[in-house]
């Protein structure tokens, strides 16, 4: 039999409370929560149901989820819908790739104000596009795009930057053609960085003389004005990092990379290589040589702590949608969009009305939850469900 997949639940569990007494000061109520939420998620301690097989009688415990969108168990069924909804919003163009990154020293000022500088990045990287898309010595067309926030890098550490998948045209100002970029180029990165960087420190400086900011620790200086536009110079000065990755070619290489990069959380389980001794192993990959993967070994205290550097405020929209994907229009100018390309409507977007979730997994995601995994004809029926901290009346054999 394999070793037992490590999760980050089990370091949690083996650490959490030491590293809860000892940062009792700094923690905050959200990061709080989430510890607590990944560690009971799939326990008796939320609650459950037992399954039983309708051939061979084999039982088992199916523990509720915690649903909590920084759980690494909780995503698949999440990340599957979503998906499906955004099949229904291809069109039959080339997409392109294009990420905005903040750089580090405005970085350290979004750590402590996550709300206030994620809505700016997002923001400001939207507009851009928008901008220079609208521009008609670029493209001269409304485009429509989705976003998504990422605020770590594989290291853990604090890195936001956003990830904008954007169809290569748009629509045109008069909405009577789609105008279409060049093929295999999209807008030009120089432009777009500039524009950015302008466009994010409008509305800091903006955030700072509304008194919208909060400071402390290494950056409890820059409640002055004069230090806090002295920090800003230099990054006013250099180019940010803006950068569009080779076209995907068409709507079905979307869906594939959507799938890796929507409901992401900070690290996955399968990254996890031990934990002993009080330090943590995991794989990632050196983007400063090449790529490579290679195993990083923390403490289980900085494993913690990097891992809610990442958690997100209450509410925050991580995902958005802009221009003719914008939700107030979507359905209309979509259909507009597939008229001038001379496409079909899509028919991909498959019925959500069935509320079972074991058919809606099967459904999204081509994996049955209702087969018996011992022998394969029978399927899985539910014979009890028990409530939080109780434990199932039915007997359930060990088949280990």
């Amino acid at each position: 039999m394999g070793r037992e997949r490590l999760e980050v639940a089990d370091i949690f569990r083996r650490y959490g409370p030491a590293y809860r007494q000892q940062h009792a000061a700094s923690l905050g109520g959200g990061q709080r929560r989430v510890m607590s939420a990944i560690e009971l998620c799939r326990t008796a301690a939320l609650g459950g149901h037992v399954e039983q097989c309708d051939r061979c009688g084999h039982q088992r415990i199916a523990y509720d989820s915690c649903r909590n969108r920084h759980c690494p168990k909780c995503q698949s069924l999440a990340r599957a819908q979503w998906l499906e909804d955004r099949q229904a919003e291809l069109i039959n163009t080339e997409y392109f790739h294009v990420v905005f990154t903040l750089p580090e020293q405005v970085a350290a000022i979004a750590l402590q104000n996550k709300k206030a500088l994620y809505d700016m990045l997002l923001h400001a990287s939207a507009q851009s596009l928008r901008t220079i898309g609208a521009d008609p010595e670029h493209l001269g067309a409304q485009l429509g795009f989705i976003t998504i926030l990422h605020t770590w890098g594989q290291n853990l550490m604090h890195h936001p930057h956003v990830h904008c998948v954007v169809p290569g045209g748009g629509l045109s100002p008069d909405g009577q053609r789609w105008v279409a970029c060049r093929p295999g180029f999209f807008l030009p990165v120089n432009v777009l960085s500039r524009i950015f960087r302008r466009l994010f420190l409008e509305a800091l400086h903006k955030a700072f003389r509304a008194g919208e900011l909060q400071f402390h620790s290494k950056l409890e200086a820059l409640r002055d004005p004069k230090a806090f536009a002295t920090y800003l110079g230099p990054a006013a000065q250099t180019e940010w990092v803006v950068y569009a990755k080779a076209p995907f070619g068409g709507p079905a290489q979307v869906l594939n990379y959507l799938s890796r990069y929507t409901h992401r959380v900070a690290i996955s389980n399968n990254r996890l290589l031990s934990m002993q001794d009080g330090k943590v192993v995991f794989l990632w990959k050196d983007y400063k040589h090449g790529g490579a993967k290679t195993s990083m070994t923390l403490t289980a205290e900085e494993f913690i702590r990097r891992f809610l550097l990442h958690v997100l405020p209450k509410g925050f929209q991580h995902i958005r949608s802009y221009g003719f994907l914008g939700n107030r229009y979507r359905e209309t100018k979509l259909a507009l969009c597939r008229q001038l390309l001379g496409t079909q409507i899509s028919t991909a977007h498959a019925s959500t009305e069935n509320n079972d979730y074991r058919e809606r997994y099967e459904r999204l995601t081509g994996q049955s939850l209702r087969d018996c995994p011992i022998c394969g004809r029978g399927h899985m029926a539910r014979i009890e469900t028990f409530l939080p901290g109780s434990l199932p009346r039915t007997l359930v054999p060990d088949t280990s």
